[in-house]
């Protein structure tokens, strides 16, 4: 149900980056290998499908999804990076670090995040709505978000970490960013405080489930079917769910954010389609 917005955001994508003919080439092919070379857009379409609760076309969401694409994609290609996880594969291809070099990977991941708040910026809304979308896109990326959940990533590494500990990291970590794209989706509809609080609920659990099936793929299935390193996390000796839970328990737990997620979405009737989708693909996903 999602190929003509994965059409759409792919071509948004690829419009919104620079020209890999245009100086400094060697920096803007790296940028659209990052970006252009696959994935799931899970963030995207998860702004595109927000928005459909409060009757939001995709085209004044464009620059949400993408800007939330872009520093999803800039925190692989740093994550990555020999002094972070120093992985040579991602999407089935050579990390921009291999593909390019160190100091070209640094700088697209840079030149990658400054052009989602560009994107923002520039959007064609509401000034009120272009403000909170950038409110909600740098709490989520920044020490409060993603890059405060990397830092704990990497002080945990090593050590075993409490169920709870872990559940704050990839709130942080991995959660933020998706509950960035689901209120920026209903931002643009107007939504209320209360409705707004109820998908942040519900994206955390969504972020949650999403991780927990990480963790399960990075011991079930092969580096051919993720695209990326397998069975990294225990080879860095990381804690995971399935360390912490046993695997039966990771799956009870992923079945239970499954069945809490689709009760938020109750009050939306069919115009929450989509998020149940998405909510479906997440916890079931074969890579």
């Amino acid at each position: 149900m999602f190929e003509s917005l994965l059409i759409r955001i792919e071509t948004a994508l690829a419009d919104s980056l620079p020209d890999s003919r245009v100086a400094p080439k060697r920096l803007h092919a790296a940028m659209r290998y990052a970006v252009l070379g696959g994935g799931k857009r899970i963030r995207p379409l998860l702004a595109y499908a927000s928005g459909t609760l409060f009757g939001v076309a995709p085209g004044p969401l464009d620059p949400a999804a993408c800007a939330v694409e872009l520093i999803h994609a800039y925190s692989l290609v740093h994550d990555d990076l020999p002094s972070m996880d120093n992985d040579e594969l991602r999407r089935g291809q050579p990390t921009v670090h291999i593909a390019f070099d160190e100091a070209t990977a640094i700088l697209a991941g840079d030149a990658l995040q400054t052009l989602a708040f560009q994107l923002l910026a520039n959007a064609d809304i509401a000034d009120k709505v272009k403000l909170a979308w950038l409110q909600t896109l740098a709490g989520a990326s920044g020490v409060d978000g993603m890059c405060g959940g990397q830092a704990l990533d990497i002080d945990a590494t090593g050590q075993r970490q409490s169920p709870a500990e872990l559940e704050h990291m990839h709130s942080l970590k991995t959660g933020a960013l998706i509950r960035a794209a689901v209120r920026m989706g209903a931002l643009a509809g107007n939504a209320s405080t209360e409705q707004l609080n109820t998908l942040d609920r519900f994206a955390s659990s969504l972020g949650l489930a999403f991780q927990l099936r990480d963790d399960l793929l990075d011991i079930e299935a092969s580096s051919e079917q993720l695209g990326k390193t397998a069975g990294k996390d225990i080879a860095q000796a990381k804690s995971t769910y399935p360390a912490l839970l046993g695997m039966d328990g990771a799956r009870k737990r992923l079945r239970e954010l499954a069945a809490t997620m689709n009760e938020m979405l109750d009050q939306y009737g069919e115009r929450a389609t989509a998020l149940r989708s998405l909510t479906q693909l997440a916890i079931e996903r074969k890579h």
